[in-house]
């Protein structure tokens, strides 16, 4: 089952690894997670949808990735440094937060129809057919909304992130 359903979109999972992780190394291991985790949950997938079903994997495999706090390669018994790690989050957590709050809002603004088929495909991984038999419409229809929605969110948040290029 293995072979038949997940070795035919391997080229699939390292394109789209490469474009989530912007790094072959990391495109690779990703791929290798994502086989992992699909060969351990097997069992357990009904054979419909296998690129779906890999992605979401991959999706969340990336996810869990980010949330994963880095290990400490260097021990260092200095007090400062323990101290200035344990302090919070840096810079970069508050910049991630902003931009995670400028991406919900841009989403909760956009007309309900281009929303969920942002939900349905981005954010739930699943295909452009499901998402077209979950709404009822045509899988065109899903394509242009979610074009148009990307385009919205894009748009507010180049406006909220940069000003000047959002006038444009």
């Amino acid at each position: 089952m293995f072979e038949q359903h997940v070795v035919p979109e391997l080229e699939v999972l390292y394109r789209v690894a490469r474009s989530l992780t912007r790094s072959q190394p990391d495109a690779e291991d990703l791929v290798q997670d994502t086989l992992l985790r699909a060969h351990r949950s097997i069992h357990t997938f009904d054979g419909r949808h296998p690129r779906a079903w890999l992605l979401t994997i991959m999706r969340n495999a990336h996810l869990n990735g980010l949330r994963r706090p880095t290990a400490d390669v260097v021990h260092d018994s200095d007090d400062a440094m323990r101290t200035l790690a344990s302090s919070g989050p840096g810079p970069e957590g508050f910049v991630d937060q902003a931009l995670d709050t400028a991406v919900a809002r841009a989403l909760d603004d956009l007309p309900p129809r281009f929303r969920r088929v942002v939900e349905i495909v981005d954010r739930d991984g699943r295909s452009y057919a499901d998402a077209a038999d979950v709404l009822g419409v045509p899988i065109g229809t899903v394509m242009s909304r979610l074009h148009r929605a990307r385009t919205r969110v894009r748009k507010q948040l180049d406006t909220h992130l940069d000003p000047e290029r959002g006038d444009r």
